[in-house]
This record gives structure tokens, sequence and C-alpha cells, in this order.
């Protein structure tokens, strides 16, 4: 395979660095890949976009799934996450997941990570939607992600790894063959670097984490802007399940107009009992499902939105009035703190929630090794499709799987390592014009009106348009084949072909392309993943798992039970192509051992 020769336009970089491998990103995944790759003696540079404890590893609140508890097993937790995952999970990955995932959390325990334990210093496991079993184990009550970064990154201090804070990056580089060999990024403000430069390595890492500031309502941080799904396009990897972003049922409701990053009530305190209920008091979840309100988050979030529209109402309740004051403030300190800056008390009323945008279930396409159909390139965490969640995520397998597959990937690099060859330009560059860091907003609104929770062919279309007329603005539109969606599937294995893009609702005013800057490199990363998102969706002509066609309203495991992969173009078309089945393909050929 061959890169796009496409570009962001940015300055040539003006310092530079060399490492065995460099790590983008510093959550879960990102940190623990980093900590593992520099105990093999393996030079490792972390750059990270904010602070190495900014990312979206800290807002998690749930805990931590694997099979800990007396009586549980791996393969428990393996028919919950194929449950969960709606026909498309990968099981050969998920069995990867739920076997060395007990050994993979108890090494974090051994890295400093202090979890909850009962009154005999056993772990105390919860349970969230999906589980049959307690198998979450969780920290500070609801504070788990705040731990688990806290103890990695006094870690990656300890080991004194060098760092890069502040710092986005931009594209990958490659040598004459096409192989990986090091990044380009910006970094933000004053330091020991500045401005824009490069990281040489034969290895890069992306754990960038998810997208979700695609949509106006969100659980993640402002910095999740799909930068990691984004570069891989560009540099002509496979990007997979794009389509199945799972909407978390329960976010603290804080008006229709709400915007941005919003309060999340954890599925954790359903596990331990609260209700969902309508106005009336309803206990509607009951009857729906055999786990009630600890059904899968997919089944929750579409349950709460029908509730919604029927009442004509714009929240649904989480009422755990029964809990009391005492486990509110000793199980949910943090949940318990948000509301009440925002004027709910849940110990006297019921919580307003309804669904926003939580996670990405697909990314950049890897194998059971993190690798990704580029060589020397994975991917980690949220911004890869490993095949372990398949349609749907089953609740807190995020931490874990950023665990498990970062200390694969680190003994990859670490058998695999080469001495890095030299970047070279692309045969035929293409510098990719700017957004204006206000057509963030106009992308927001655009993919939650329609590609939010309920989706349909003409809600898809009229995003696409609408889309294209933003990229129109800056560039001479070219083919794009989110309209091939509107087919019905290609044979197995093939690629669409693409119709006359839908025209855009109003004609494109051209705009000169924006400035390099950190707003305007997020809002074009934000309309290269929308663009795909888009297409995906308007593509998969059934509801499954978390993507809901009010158009297509039944599973169709005959045409569907496959995945769409997506190749960004030198043209930047989109190839949006269907695999034979539920199994994915091998990103790069094998080698003798594990055939």
């Amino acid at each position: 395979m061959t890169g796009t020769g496409i570009r962001l336009h940015a300055p040539v970089p003006g310092w530079s660095l060399d490492a065995d491998v460099v790590i983008v990103g510093s959550g879960v995944a990102g940190l623990t890949a980093a900590l593992r790759c520099t105990a093999a003696g393996l030079r490792t540079v972390v750059v990270t976009k904010a602070r190495l404890d900014d990312g979206s590893t800290r807002w998690a609140q749930g805990g931590v799934a694997a099979a800990l508890g007396e009586g549980d097993t791996p393969e428990q937790h393996l028919d919950d996450t194929l449950v969960a995952g709606a026909g498309l999970c990968d099981e050969t990955a998920v069995r990867t997941l739920v076997t060395e995932g007990p050994d993979a959390v108890r090494r974090l325990i051994a890295t400093g990570a202090h979890f909850d334990t009962d009154a005999t210093g056993t772990l105390a496991l919860a349970r969230e939607g999906g589980h049959h079993r307690r198998r979450i184990a969780h920290a500070g009550g609801d504070a788990t992600g705040a731990e688990i970064s806290r103890a990695l990154v006094e870690a990656v201090r300890a080991a004194a790894l060098h760092t890069v804070e502040n710092a986005l990056v931009l594209d990958l580089l490659t040598d004459a063959e096409g192989r990986t060999a090091g990044v380009t990024l910006h970094v933000m403000g004053e330091g020991q670097h500045d401005g824009v430069g490069a990281v040489r390595a034969p290895a890069v890492v992306l754990a960038t984490g998810g997208m979700g500031q695609i949509f106006s309502a969100t659980t993640n941080p402002s910095v999740s802007t799909g930068d990691g799904v984004a570069l891989a396009l560009r540099a002509g990897a496979d990007v997979s399940d794009l389509e199945f972003v799972q909407f978390h049922p329960t976010v603290l409701f804080l008006g229709a107009g709400a915007e941005g990053q919003q309060p999340l009530v954890s599925e954790a305190v359903r596990g331990e009992g609260a209700h969902l209920v309508d106005a009336e008091g309803v206990r509607f979840m009951v009857g729906q499902h055999e786990l009630a309100e600890l059904a899968p988050r997919d089944i929750v979030a579409k349950a709460i939105t029908r509730r919604m529209h029927e009442h004509g109402a714009e929240h649904m309740y989480l009422d755990a009035r029964h809990f009391g004051a005492e486990m509110w403030e000793q199980r949910f300190p943090t949940i318990l703190a948000a509301c009440r800056a925002h004027g709910i008390d849940p110990v006297t009323e019921p919580i307003p929630v309804a669904p926003a945008a939580h996670y990405a279930s697909g990314g950049v396409r890897t194998d059971l090794h993190g690798r990704t159909t580029v060589p020397g390139l994975y991917a980690c965490g949220e911004v890869a499709c490993t095949g372990v969640h398949g349609a749907n995520r089953l609740a807190s397998n995020s931490l874990l799987e950023g665990l498990v597959f970062a200390e694969r990937i680190a003994d990859d690099v670490a058998a695999t390592t080469r001495k890095a060859a030299a970047a070279v330009a692309p045969a035929e560059p293409v510098t990719l014009p700017l957004l204006a860091p206000e057509s963030r907003l106009r992308i927001q609104r655009i993919m939650t009106a329609g590609a939010g929770v309920l989706r349909s062919a003409d809600s898809l279309r009229t995003a696409a348009a609408e889309l294209e007329a933003i990229r129109a603005e800056v560039d001479t539109p070219a083919p794009v084949s989110t309209a091939a969606s509107v087919n019905p599937p290609a044979p197995a294995d093939t690629a669409a072909t693409a119709p006359k893009p839908a025209t855009p609702a109003t004609p494109a005013t051209p705009a000169k392309p924006a400035e390099p800057g950190v707003e305007a490199w997020e809002a074009t990363n934000l309309l290269c993943v929308a663009r795909v998102l888009t297409a995906a969706a308007l593509r998969r002509e059934e509801t499954r798992g978390c993507h809901w066609r009010e158009d297509h309203a039944d599973r169709d495991d005959t045409d569907w039970r496959r995945h769409l992969v997506v190749q960004l173009q030198h043209d930047r078309s989109l190839d949006v192509r269907t695999t034979a089945s539920a199994v994915f393909p091998p990103t790069l050929p094998q080698r003798p051992q594990e055939q």
C-alpha cells in the first residue's frame, strides 16, 4: 500500500528528535506502551496534545473490566463482550483481551494504581451494563481513570522518559519504501521544543484517543478531535467501523442548547441499583431487556431516545434517591459533585439524563499486535479498531483494551526494531487547505443533526452534502464516494462504485483557507473524520449495535454481518469497501510464527 501524498498545510519542521519509537498520546494505552517499550531498552518519545494527564483516560469513571472475581472466568467475560458487540466482534481479538486482561490489570496495580478494596483487602468489584457478573475494578469510587492516569504518569516521570507535552501531531513521515519514518508535530507555547518539528523513528504508535468533538454534545474532552484517525487516513491506512459511535445513555442533561464536554453519569450508578424513569416515574426499561437498566449501552440509549420521542421530552431521569447520602458520598463522589455543581442533588431528586456521544467503537484498523496497514504504524486504544468492540463496546472494556494491546504493541516493536530510514517527500504531494476555526461548530451541528443517535438516508445525505459544502469553500470539490452508500452493499471485498455526489443544499461561497494553527488543524481533522463516518453510516443499511437507522430498523446478518473499510484516496475521495465476513483480513503479511 502507498500513502495518499496528502499533508496538512504546515510550516517546514524547524527542529527534530531521534527515537526508536514515538508514542502519540498519554492515556492508558500510550503510557502503558511507553513504559513497556522503555523497559525493553527502546529509545522512547511520548508526544501528547496537552499535559501528560489531560487525555480521556482521566475522565473514565466506571473502571476496568476483567475476570478477577471469584467464580468469574474469561469465557464469561468473552460471552458478554460478544453479545454487546452485536455480531461484529473479532472473537480472536476478544479472547486475547479477556485472557490477557486479568494479568494486565495486576501489572497495572504493581505499577502503582490503587483500586478500591473491601474490608479483607480484596478488590471491590462492581457491575455495569451488559455484564452478568461483578467484574469492574474501580478506584476512588468513581474516579478510576484519574487514579490510573496518576499512577502511569508518576511511573513515566520516574523512568525519565522523554516527553513532549502540548504538541499536536500533524502527519506521518515515511521512507522511500513507504515505511514509517516518524511524525511531524506542532508544539504549542514556549519550552525545550517550540513550533513545528519532527520526531524521526521507525515505529509510531497512535494512542490519540477519540473523536467525540465531532458532535455538539459529548463526554469527551476538547482535545478529542480525531487527530489520530485523520493522520492515519492521510497516510493511507485503513479505517473501519467508524459508523459505530457509542452514545452513552446517561449524560447529565444541561439543556437543549448545551454544547461541548458534558458530565457523565457512570453506568456503575445503574449497576448499584439506580432506575431509569420518565417524568411520571415509570421504569420504562423493565420488560424491554432481561437486564433492564443494565442492558448493553446501545439498547438503553435507544430506549431513552424512543421514550423521549414518545413523550415529547428532552430528557429522561435516573433515580437513585434510595442510595442515601452516605452511599452517594462514598461510592460516587465525583458524580455527586458534578450534579450539585449544576444545581441537581441526586440524594433528593432524580437526575435528568440524555444520550451523548461517548466512544468510537471503530478506528484505525489493526491486527492483534496493533499493526495497521502502514508498515511501522501502530494504533491502540480508542483510536484503533482491534475488532474487540464490534458494533457496540461493552462497558469498561476500553481501559482493558488499552492495557492489553499496548503491551502487545510494545512487544512487537521491541521484536522488530530497525533503524529509521530517511524520510522522503510524497511523490505527488497534496497540501490540504485548512478550514477556519469556526468551521468546528458547524461540523458539530451538522453531525449531531444528521449522524447522531438516530439516523436515516435523508439525514445522512444532508450531512454529507453540508460537509462537502464546507470543504468546497476552501477547495475545489473532489469526488466523494459517501454517496456510494445509497447503493446496495457492494460484493464482498470490493470497492463501491461512486455515483455523482449529493449536491450541497446551498452553493459554497469561496473562502480563503485558514493559516496554519492548532484550531485550523483540528477543524480540518474533524471534517476528514466526519466525512468517513457519514459515508460508512450511509452505506450500512441496517440497524446494528450503536448504529441506528430509522429507515432500516432491523439487523441484517445476511448482507451486513461484515465490516466497512474506508481509505482516503490521492484525490481526497473515499474508497468504501466491505469485508467478506465479520473477520478482518490481515493488515500486513503474516510472519511465519503467526501463520
